[in-house]
């Protein structure tokens, strides 16, 4: 009789065991739901601005080495050979810390560092500037350029463009070199990781290989000046007029727009550490610096 109750027992208690070790059908949904990462939605935060000192400023550098903020000033003409121009140091909070720090360039515009040297697109010429004494020490002429404009560089290799003549040269060993031609209204140049050259013409955003020839990676953002890497599918270009894009696989998305305050975005720079974008207002006469959220 004692056996058949257990048995009974036991055949009573069996379907609860089983509904209470069987999967809860909450938790099922919890555990097995997919968490979604929103989505960061690029932008532009203004952080501060200069003051109106920094006279026709066109571009913009930052030293990852040093931390050091190089701004080029035309403050004359961007085509006359006055002896006008100079570069100065700003700080990333926005303070000016040097107004003059090297003088006597003619209308400066890109900017690019190589071996202890600042190299400036100054017109027809590559003036050279040794940081450490913060005197030029070379100027190199560049027979038939007519207006110089952007500058990157790969180690000791210097590009730089001219907009008016549509070549891209190359300065290396103390050589000149051809790198491109027919390379319309070409500006912006930037150099990636691997040595790859990019750069921003009346065409779009391109790519180029090492013996010149290129294909378009975006078309629409035409006429561009300033250039920065953000990764391999991502850049970051400005035109003059007063736009800044990103530049994602091939698509763009407008970042900022200042035409109507009649700010100019030039030669952008870049501090990759704090995600800072500065700009260069040209004719309004400062710098202004931008967190990009990306």
């Amino acid at each position: 009789m004692m056996k058949i109750i257990q048995k009974l027992s036991f055949a009573l208690m069996l379907p609860f065991m089983v509904w209470s070790c069987g999967p809860s059908t909450t938790n099922d949904t919890n555990t097995t739901e997919e968490v979604v990462e929103e989505s960061i939605q690029p932008s532009l935060t203004l952080l501060w601005e200069t003051s109106e000192e920094l006279i026709t400023n066109e571009s913009v550098l930052v030293d990852e080495n040093s931390g050091t903020i190089y701004v080029a000033n035309i403050e004359g003409n961007p085509t006359e050979k006055d002896g006008k121009g100079s570069i100065s140091i700003i700080s990333k909070s926005g303070e000016i810390l040097v107004q003059e720090w090297v003088s006597g360039i003619d209308a400066p515009k890109g900017m690019g560092i190589s071996n202890g040297k600042l190299y400036v697109t100054n017109i027809d010429e590559l003036v050279e500037i040794d940081i450490e004494s913060a005197a030029i020490s070379n100027r190199i002429s560049v027979e038939g350029s007519q207006f110089l404009n952007d500058i990157d560089t790969d180690g000791g290799k210097v590009y730089f463009s001219d907009m008016n003549t549509g070549k891209i040269h190359l300065y290396e060993n103390g050589k000149l070199s051809l790198f491109a031609e027919g390379q319309e209204g070409i500006n912006g140049l930037r150099i990636g990781n691997d040595g790859t050259v990019y750069g921003l013409d009346a065409a779009g955003l391109k790519k180029y290989s090492s013996d010149g020839s290129f294909e378009i990676i975006n078309s629409v953002v035409t006429g561009g000046d300033g250039l920065i890497i953000l990764d391999d599918n991502t850049f970051l270009a400005s035109r003059w007029q007063g736009e800044i894009y990103i530049i994602q696989n091939g698509q763009e998305t407008k970042l900022l727009d200042t035409k109507a305050a009649e700010s100019n975005t030039a030669d952008i720079g870049y501090m990759a550490a704090d995600k800072i974008v500065f700009v260069p207002t040209f004719f309004k006469n400062k710098v202004a610096a931008y967190k990009l959220n990306y």
